[in-house]
């Protein structure tokens, strides 16, 4: 994971309580909890991470 590059989202509040990605990893994107920047990661492939995001986009969910 030292080669992550980790961001929030620009929607993330003041409360920290928030989650991280990192879209740079060869394997997938990563997923962390912003409080915790060393503990588990999960990874899911890109194209399961893009139906995600396009569902949230789309209010599909």
């Amino acid at each position: 994971m030292t080669t992550a590059r980790w961001r929030k989202s620009s929607r993330s509040g003041n409360q920290g309580d928030c989650v991280e990605v990192a879209d740079t990893l060869p394997g997938g994107v990563g997923v962390r909890d912003s409080k915790d920047p060393t503990g588990p990661v999960l990874i899911f492939p890109r194209a399961a991470w893009s139906a995600f995001t396009e569902g949230l986009r789309t209010n599909a969910w």
